[in-house]
């Protein structure tokens, strides 16, 4: 396919918010506009498609809005899009603007659409990875991700204050319901005495000897990060299970929830995030379709939706080693 060829895109961002997707919207939108290739957003992602709520951007649509967190396009979930009259009415939309392909800025969800969408009506599409969960396949990072993880480790050492100043322990929640990667970087990176992540099956007894060693080591007061998804139960079953196994301990219990989504973000999101935002038009005029773009050791590359969906960045086994190693 020449370059000549992509005439007409339309990005959107849609799932869960991560900050960094305004970058990535902007490079998506800059980066057509240098080719001269038209560009229209799309409000509220695939309802957005549906209900024809399009909008004209040009390069200064997206002015200022590399430092802000969330989407200016806003993000909904659809449950209209998966049925196939929802996609047909999405489908006509775009045939009635002359559109030619969709950057998809999001995760499983968004890219699972795309790729049913493509499929069944041969629109190109092309995936921009924006989660803060980093649990997608074919890039070492997602956008959102490197903010949220220092949204957590910032609010994790300040919980330390409090813990150390009254001997107390507290058990942090911190998102990540299919995976562990903020839960083991944050806690690492504050000094954890424990991780709770889904990836790995984690144990009350296993919990317990953690605490009976860092009694022996002269600890007395505890920071254990888990992450929301943790088999073990909630984070309220594991403290009140600790709570009977050491009575004496002085137990609080900290959801960090939503925090972790917002913020502007950092300058790591920002490099990644224009970076994905240029290969998806770029992958898009060299006749790229059904991938995601993403980076490999600091190199962009292009893997298959299917993949991308289907496959999971794996946890560093070192990084749990490690992280038990300096604990205690």
């Amino acid at each position: 396919m020449k370059e000549s060829e992509v005439k007409k895109i339309a990005v959107f961002t849609s799932g869960g918010d991560a900050p960094g997707m305004n970058a990535a919207l902007r490079a998506v939108v800059r980066t057509a506009s240098f080719y001269n290739i038209e560009c229209y957003g799309i409000r509220e992602g695939y309802n957005g498609m549906i209900n024809n709520d399009f909008i004209k951007m040009g390069a200064r649509s997206v002015k200022n809005i590399i430092t802000e967190g969330g989407t200016i396009l806003k993000s909904a979930r659809s449950l209209e899009f998966k049925t196939k009259e929802g996609r047909q009415k999405a489908y006509d939309n775009l045939v009635a603007r002359g559109i030619d392909a969709l950057v998809c800025i999001g995760g499983d969800g968004t890219f699972t659409g795309a790729k049913v969408f493509s499929e069944e009506f041969g629109i190109r599409v092309i995936g921009v990875p924006g989660t803060i969960d980093n649990d997608i396949f074919g890039t070492d990072n997602t956008i959102g991700y490197d903010t949220a993880l220092n949204t957590a480790m910032d609010a994790i050492d300040k919980i330390r204050d409090t813990a150390t100043s009254h001997n107390r322990v507290f058990f942090v929640e911190v998102m990540g319901r299919d995976a562990g990667f903020i839960a083991l970087n944050s806690g690492l990176a504050t000094g954890a005495l424990d991780i709770l992540i889904p990836e790995r099956k984690d144990s009350i007894e296993e919990l317990f000897e953690t605490f009976e060693k860092a009694e022996k080591a002269g600890k007395s007061s505890s920071i254990v990060v888990v992450a929301e998804g943790e088999k073990l139960g909630s984070i309220y079953d594991i403290a009140k299970a600790t709570k009977n196994g050491f009575p004496d301990y002085d137990i609080r219990v900290v959801v960090l929830g939503h925090i972790q989504r917002g913020g502007s973000p950092s300058c790591a999101d920002r490099v990644l995030a224009s970076r994905l935002g240029y290969g998806a038009v770029i992958g898009l005029m060299n006749g790229q379709n059904q991938v995601m773009a993403g980076m490999q050791s600091n190199r962009l590359v292009y893997t298959p939706i299917e993949e991308a969906i289907k496959k999971h960045n794996e946890i560093d086994q070192d990084l749990l080693k490690i992280s038990e190693i300096l604990a205690i």
